[in-house]
């Protein structure tokens, strides 16, 4: 059976931010599981939503949709500092999480720069 792809899969940012989902937040202490573990999960699965939501709709409407998974990269951020702090996570995992979350922030506002040099091509002509 021939495998059906949309195309936003296609985008690397997309597949970075998938891993990242899987990879982050893992190994927490079943009282946080509810709590904070639970709004993590939401932060970093917002932003592999919020690309391939916004991959489909028009620039201005992905623009917006980037945005908000950018803003979501700032909430992983915090998670993982909390996560730190509780000693949930060591530091070298702290350390990986930040370098990961810094990856997919340069990529969603590259693409963002993309999009909106798509939309005003004359602020490109200096």
């Amino acid at each position: 059976m021939e495998e059906v792809k949309f195309t936003f899969e296609n985008l690397t940012v997309y597949q970075k931010s998938l891993d990242f989902v899987y990879d982050t937040f893992e190994k927490f202490p079943k009282r946080e599981m509810y709590v904070l573990v639970s709004q993590c999960i939401r932060a970093a699965n917002s932003i592999v939503l919020n690309i391939s939501e916004g991959a489909g709709a028009s620039d201005v409407q992905f623009n917006r949709y980037l945005q908000i998974a950018l803003d979501s990269t700032r909430e992983c951020v915090v998670c993982s500092t909390i996560t730190k702090r509780r000693k949930y996570i060591t530091e070298n995992h702290d350390h990986k999480t930040r370098i990961q979350i810094a990856e997919l922030s340069k990529m969603i506002t590259s693409l963002q720069k993309y999009i909106r040099s798509k939309l005003n091509p004359q602020k490109n002509n200096y």
